[in-house]
Formats: structure tokens, C-alpha cells, sequence
């Protein structure tokens, strides 16, 4: 079940942020992106850092506080929902946030290279790609093409839902989520060791699409000061 995540300490993040220091731990980047989705959420964006100054600061290099791996659904626009602008957010998109080499490769690449704190698992309720497992697992029959491999990485998901007694597509949408951030760091020696020393924490995030909420649902190091 998700759980809705309040911001902790509203406000402190950003004005952090503002302050032109980046969040270097994960509180502060969880922090950040949380009150950004509360902004969101309310109406209350502030578009930070989408203007000419900010695009030509950032041309000599980036440094994200964030890697955000998503589901390429075009609804999960990480920017806005999370109210970030040029910079902020490193970003790598799946349909169903399905992993290979690629983007584990970029994952560490966003926390080893560019320095984030923060790697966010972001899926939502309805996923497309959890529902065609789902229905191909329950059918028999596999998406033709490409697409097949895709329901193939989350069927796994599907299965050790239904074994939990799970009947629901958003109930395997969480256990999509949270198996994902087990995979990461299972599959990723570079993220097992910065979860384990506290210099990164992975949050698995659950969109809700007509609400435009985030709630957590699993996590791995520390998202609390």
C-alpha cells in the first residue's frame, strides 16, 4: 500500500536550494523534491531555475540532486511534477521503469560521476506496462515485438505479487516499484556501496495521476535527518 509522504520540513530544502548550495545528502534531496510535489500538487509552483541565467550557468557542467528513473509514460514529466527546473533532475525513462545495462549504467553514472545523493524509482498507478504483464501472464500470450521483452522484465513483478495474494494492477504497480529498488542495488555494486555508507538513498515513488501526489513506497538508506 502507498503511503503519502509529507514534506519534511516544508520549505527547508528550497530555501537550502535557493541559496545556490545543492542538497548533498539524501534528506535534503528527498526533502526538495517532496516540497516540489506539494507545490505541484496545490498550484503553488515556482518554476525554479528555467530562465536564461540559470540555462547559461549551468553550460560549463551539472550537478543534479537527483536521479529520477521513471516510467516513460508522458504523464510522469519529472520537471513539473516535481516542480524542478534546468539541471536538477538527472533523468532516465523506461516504459514500466524496466532496467538493463543502459540504465544502470546511467543510474551510476548520475550518483558516481555527477555527484547526486538521491536516486528516485518513480512508477504510477495504471502503468501500462504493468497491466500488459499482467494480462499476459494471466492470457498466456506475449506482446509481439520488442514490447514482449518489456513485459517480460516485469512480469517477475506480477508473479511474486499474485504470490503475496496481491490482486490489483496498482497493487503490482508497488511491487514493480519495490522490486526495482531491490534490483538496483542487488545488481549494482557502485549503488550498494553508497546506499550502505549513506552517501545515497533510492526511494521508490508511486504517481498518482489525477491527483498528481507521490507516495513512498519502498526505500533504501536514509531519507530522514
Amino acid at each position: 500500500m502507498t503511503v503519502t509522504t509529507a514534506c519534511p520540513g516544508r520549505w527547508s530544502g528550497s530555501l537550502l536550494y535557493m541559496s545556490g548550495l545543492p542538497p548533498s545528502t539524501p534528506p535534503e534531496a528527498f526533502a526538495l523534491l517532496m516540497e516540489g510535489n506539494e507545490r505541484f500538487v496545490h498550484g503553488d509552483r515556482l518554476h525554479p531555475n528555467q530562465d536564461a541565467d540559470r540555462r547559461s550557468a549551468l553550460a560549463p557542467g551539472q550537478r543534479p540532486f537527483a536521479v529520477l528513473f521513471g516510467c516513460s509514460d508522458s504523464r510522469l514529466a519529472a520537471e513539473i511534477i516535481f516542480d524542478r527546473g534546468l539541471g536538477d533532475l538527472f533523468v532516465v525513462r523506461t516504459a514500466g521503469h524496466v532496467s538493463g545495462a543502459e540504465t544502470l549504467g546511467s543510474i551510476e553514472y548520475g550518483v558516481s560521476v555527477l555527484g547526486a545523493p538521491l536516486v528516485v524509482v518513480l512508477g504510477h498507478d495504471s502503468c501500462g506496462a504493468v497491466t500488459a504483464a499482467a494480462e499476459a501472464q494471466r492470457d498466456g500470450v506475449a506482446p509481439a515485438g520488442y514490447l514482449g521483452d518489456v513485459v517480460e522484465r516485469v512480469t517477475p513483478s506480477v508473479l511474486s505479487g499474485r504470490a503475496a495474494g496481491l490482486t490489483e494492477i496498482d497493487q503490482f504497480v508497488d511491487e514493480h516499484i519495490r522490486r526495482t529498488v531491490d534490483y538496483l542495488v542487488g545488481r549494482s555494486p557502485l549503488l550498494a556501496t553508497e546506499v550502505e555508507a549513506g552517501r545515497c538513498a533510492i526511494a521508490g515513488l508511486s504517481y498518482r495521476l489525477s491527483e498528481g501526489t507521490v507516495g513512498l513506497v519502498a526505500h533504501r538508506g536514509p531519507l530522514s535527518k
